[in-house]
């Protein structure tokens, strides 16, 4: 947690000033129980309303003096640690939006959600309790002593005995919670995990019946955090009631000791009063209670600690895919990319890799395709384009130039991609084409529409491009969301455009105008297009297949039917199930 302090350091003078304030509010916690000692031996028993009256109204001034230092204190340290958690968040979410697919994988996106908030909350709620709670129980812990001692020393012999069995007591139960509370955060991470797979995968979950299936993952993971919450609270449910006899035994012990004291002083005519036998009950309790208060303090380190670890964790990841040193790269222009001997296997997999001895060269302005059966890699060819992932061997040139040597942002500048699952956001349709950028002109939006083939449909909604779309386009059917996206990729005027197997939600003939528009609209922007239909690709400039993640051929359609045999494999297969379906439909 130590490590995190950093983000205290901005707000050090408002930290400061809660402990401050909260000086004053326990010197008049300190001081009431002498002045009602004062009240019941000098004015009640002896009958001097004066007094009683006077020392009334400074225990009135007092508690208000204390009753805005409270009230400071707790906005000080309420404003420090909020500003404290607010930071910490921004710095953890910028420092997740640069990992790499892999790192995001590794933590899993239900981890990361909880880390950023539950974490952090923890953490956060730990600071606000440290400004306050630490000093309160100290300086009670320690005032408490002086005063008390200082109206009988014998009132020492309680606090020898009290304050060991507390601390004992204290100690023992913690050791057994602390290692819980990494479990609790684990647990959290599974249910989060859960929550995220069913509400993304909602759809899926439906249409094969799984509602069963996935209540009863959810609930085996939801007892499995109840269950590890239910242990440590268990453990700490006796926490209390057993430092309260501790407590409620000292008391006791004070009232005895006093009762033998007053009894003297009755006798003997000299000894204690009854209100300073009171004022010893009250510091006795403040004392023992600034105990409880420390071990309520050492359960939120023992979360926060936990907390803490976690957040540092990502804090302290070195984001994989980092920017190049090469300024001049971005003043660069064209659009080639080049494969030099590229093979490229994912973190942590095993066998053959996913591409094996990638070498070609796509030109300016070409109209470029990437043909393959599934799982061949193609994919993962046009994801170390925008170094999404970086390649195991060779390398991957865009204008000549590495794309390790590129500054991310300017690399990806060059580059639209439209991925295989179209991401949108809430929001109207023309924020969500705006992505691409956000400072384009409506009419520039609109013709980015229009070479989508979405302007249509746009133009259809109620409200047209101010039309909601719900959260991850649900509103929308899978062939709308894919142009929404080809809008967004679009109105980004990249140098290069890459559609990974973007175009399967539509039909041939929509797939056909969005081919034309493109060759029309985008003259000079190299386009590189994923696909799994022929169909989709044969008017493409040159077309590369690939097997098994090699490069088996590449050239124009009609090349490829002549000297491809994998390429009229795919060809053949296709015709003929066009062909059947056809007699079906007849």
């Amino acid at each position: 947690m130590i490590k995190l302090a950093k983000y205290l350091k901005p707000y050090w003078l408002i930290a400061l000033l809660t402990p401050l304030t909260m000086v004053g509010e326990v010197i008049v916690d300190l001081v009431q129980p002498k002045l009602m000692s004062s009240i019941v031996d000098d004015g009640v028993l002896a009958g001097d309303m004066d007094l009683i009256i006077s020392t009334g109204i400074k225990m009135l001034i007092l508690v208000i003096i204390g009753g805005l230092c409270g009230i400071g204190s707790a906005a000080f340290s309420g404003t420090a640690a909020q500003s404290f958690g607010c930071d910490l968040r921004n710095d953890a979410f910028r420092k997740v939006t640069a990992f790499s697919f892999e790192q995001t994988d590794k933590f899993t996106a239900g981890s990361l959600v909880t880390r950023l908030t539950n974490d952090i909350r923890a953490v956060q709620q730990f600071v606000d309790m440290f400004l306050r709670s630490f000093v309160r129980s100290i300086l009670l812990f320690v005032g408490g002593i002086i005063m008390m001692l200082s109206l009988d020393i014998s009132f020492g012999i309680v606090l020898v005995c009290a304050l060991p069995v507390e601390i004992i007591i204290m100690v023992w139960f913690l050791k057994k919670a602390v290692p819980i509370f990494s479990q609790v955060q684990f647990k959290l991470d599974t249910v989060n995990n859960t929550v995220q797979e069913n509400v993304s995968g909602a759809r899926v979950v439906k249409a094969f019946v799984r509602e069963n299936y996935e209540s009863e993952r959810f609930d085996k993971a939801n007892e499995d955090l109840t269950e590890t919450n239910l242990r440590v609270q268990k453990i700490m449910a006796v926490l209390n009631p057993m430092l309260s006899i501790v407590l409620n035994i000292s008391v006791v012990a004070i009232i005895y000791i006093g009762g033998l004291q007053v009894e003297a002083a009755n006798v003997l005519g000299s000894g204690m009063g009854v209100g300073e036998v009171m004022a010893a009950v009250t510091y006795i309790t403040q004392i023992l209670m600034a105990v409880t208060m420390c071990s309520n303090l050492f359960q939120s380190v023992s979360r926060a600690k936990a907390s803490a670890d976690r957040v540092t964790e990502i804090l302290e990841t070195v984001p994989v895919i980092t920017d190049g040193d090469n300024s001049d790269a971005a003043k660069v222009s064209g659009g080639s990319v080049t494969f030099r001997g590229v093979s490229f296997s994912y973190p942590n997999s095993s066998g053959e890799p996913v591409l094996n001895g990638i070498s070609l060269e796509i030109k300016k302005g070409e109209s470029f395709a990437v043909l393959g059966a599934t799982g061949s890699g193609k994919s993962s060819f046009v994801n170390l384009i925008p170094r999404f992932y970086d390649c195991t061997e060779g390398e991957v040139l865009v204008d000549g130039v590495p794309v390790k040597d590129y500054k991310l942002e300017d690399l990806r500048n060059k580059i639209g991609m439209v991925l295989q699952k179209s991401e949108l956001f809430s929001g109207t349709a023309e924020e969500n084409i705006r992505w691409g950028d956000e400072n384009a002109p409506h009419e520039e939006v609109v013709r980015a529409a229009k070479i989508a083939q979405a302007d249509e449909f746009i133009s259809k909604m109620p409200e047209g491009y101010n039309n909601m779309i719900s959260e991850k386009g649900a509103s929308l059917s899978g062939g709308q969301k894919q142009r929404l996206s080809i809008a967004r990729a679009i109105l980004k005027k990249p140098e290069i455009l890459i559609l990974d197997d973007s175009t399967s939600a539509l039909d041939l003939g929509t797939e056909a105008r969005l081919q034309q528009a493109l060759k029309t609209e985008l003259e000079g922007t190299t386009v590189i297009k994923i696909a799994q239909r022929i169909a989709s690709v044969k008017s493409c400039d040159r077309i590369a297949v690939l097997d098994n993640g090699m490069l088996s051929a590449v050239g124009t359609h009609e090349q490829l039917l002549a000297n491809s045999e994998v390429y009229r494999d795919i060809y053949n297969s296709q015709q003929k199930s066009v062909i059947e379906q056809e007699g079906g439909g007849n």
